[in-house]
């Protein structure tokens, strides 16, 4: 689905809900089941309350996709606002932080403190951001280092640069290419929207995404972020690295 078609995003969005609808219904009756069935007698009680479990993860795996397609379908509208990187950055920390440290993880970030302000819809980002600390998580099974970093990037027009490197196993060179293809997924029970609904996101924020990755080393993956307009007038008029940040922190 193209990010400029918003009839159809809004038809597949209503679609979405409907199925929701039903399948609410159906996990409902499946769980009557499973308590019916919650103290098997016999073999075949046995058996029935296995295949009603199945059915029931079946079920939640639907939900999951359906919710994860919402997301994917429904980026539009954005809130744009001059936005400190650092502190979106820091509070992400904050949400992720205990996830991490339970996966072994150490995060290290690197956000200077004169980077310039940049135009971000904060919660739409922020779910970009989880995303992508999400795909660190899983790409380090046994633990390992992502480092958070940030710079300006002196291009016309200059921009924001954030980069996301994990330590973890990389990424081959045939499945590179696919990794923003919508439900194309290498991971058991994954949906395939959360990377297109990342590259979705920093699109819609008139952004851009690279990825670049090394089997058994790791991934780097590098978002461009446009500058606030009165942060552009700042960067255009003062020399290079005197940059300073408009209401300081």
């Amino acid at each position: 689905m193209h990010p400029q078609d918003p009839e159809l995003a809004e038809l597949a969005g209503g679609f979405i809900h409907e199925l929701k609808n039903h399948l609410s219904t159906l996990g409902l009756n499946l769980q009557l089941l499973a308590e019916d069935f919650a103290n098997p007698e016999n073999q075949r009680e046995r058996r029935a309350l296995t295949r009603v479990q199945r059915l029931q993860g079946e079920c939640q795996r639907l939900v999951d996709v359906a919710n994860d397609f919402l997301r994917f379908a429904r980026i539009k509208d954005l809130d744009l606002v001059a936005t400190d990187l650092g502190k979106i950055v820091e509070e992400m920390l904050d949400f992720f932080g205990p996830t991490g440290r339970s996966a072994n993880i150490e995060i290290k970030t690197f956000i200077p403190a004169d980077l310039p302000m940049v135009l971000m819809d904060r919660e739409l980002f922020k779910q970009a951001m989880l995303n992508l600390m999400l795909n660190a998580e899983q790409a380090m099974s046994s633990g390992g280092e992502l480092t958070i970093q940030a710079a300006r990037e002196g291009t016309e027009p200059p921009s924001v640069c954030l980069t996301l490197i994990d330590t973890g196993k990389g990424i081959s060179p045939e499945v590179l290419p696919r990794v923003f293809e919508p439900f194309f997924s290498t991971r058991q029970g994954g949906t395939g929207l959360g990377l297109p609904t990342t590259k979705r996101i920093v699109e819609a924020h008139g952004g851009s995404i690279q990825v670049h990755s090394a089997v058994g080393r790791g991934t780097q993956f590098t978002l461009n972020l446009r500058i606030a307009p009165t942060q552009l007038q700042v960067i255009r008029e003062q020399p290079l690295g005197t940059v300073t940040k408009e209401n300081p922190s």
